[in-house]
């Protein structure tokens, strides 16, 4: 039992230290995003999204520190409602910047591209955002509650599927499509390689995390 409840707290120390490096990483991005892309309009609509992701992701951790200590938060919480507001508003851009994509790629923007690297892009982005959707919307169903076995297993189970996407998106992200996408430098490989690794890690230890929770 004793060693059951160490390996748990061993579990959520090391699943909210990877969760908080990420926060600062995607903050860290914005500025990045910026300087790289030279203040340019996509490299606006990249710092934006990073820094909706770092702040969404901020109020999730907090949310989840509590929600995975046993303590119930209670629907008037602030950290809670403010990631209820937030994450939708985070879903949508990142589907509007999806659409966006789709529509330049059916227009003819991409002619020389791999068609079924384009389609597995096309089709790995949505689905990643949904299931990011799916983890904020579920934790901040259950923050009142930690006691819902069933919840939590929804939650970890959602979790798990990100992970996988997460790790799809950073392999996209390192090695781009060619005739899609510029060549990246080796700093940019180095830098979305490693947000990409950190994002799935995180992501891993806190479905760790979830399940190792008792009720």
């Amino acid at each position: 039992m004793r060693r059951g409840r160490l390996r748990a707290r061993g579990w959520r120390e090391a699943a909210f230290a990877a969760l908080w490096v990420q926060v600062a990483g995607l903050f860290a991005l914005v500025a990045f995003s910026l300087y790289r892309g030279n203040f340019s309009e996509g490299a606006w609509l990249s710092a934006i999204e990073a820094f909706l992701a770092g702040l969404v992701l901020a109020w999730w951790t907090l949310v989840l520190g509590r929600f995975t200590a046993g303590q119930a938060v209670p629907p008037t919480d602030g950290t809670l409602r403010a990631l209820r507001i937030a994450f939708p508003w985070l879903t949508s851009f990142r589907l509007v910047l999806w659409f966006l994509t789709l529509l330049s790629v059916l227009s003819g923007g991409a002619p020389e591209a791999n068609t079924v690297a384009l389609t597995a892009l096309l089709t790995v982005w949505p689905a990643g955002t949904l299931a990011g959707n799916a983890v904020y919307g579920t934790l901040a169903r259950l923050a009142p509650n930690p006691a819902d076995d069933t919840g939590r297993k929804r939650l970890a189970d959602w979790l798990n599927l990100a992970a996988a996407l997460s790790l799809a998106m950073a392999v996209f992200n390192v090695v781009p499509i060619r005739g899609f996408s510029d060549s990246p430098t080796l700093t940019d490989q180095l830098v979305y390689g490693l947000s990409g690794a950190l994002d799935v890690l995180a992501t891993l230890l806190a479905m760790r995390t979830v399940q190792s929770m008792k009720g």
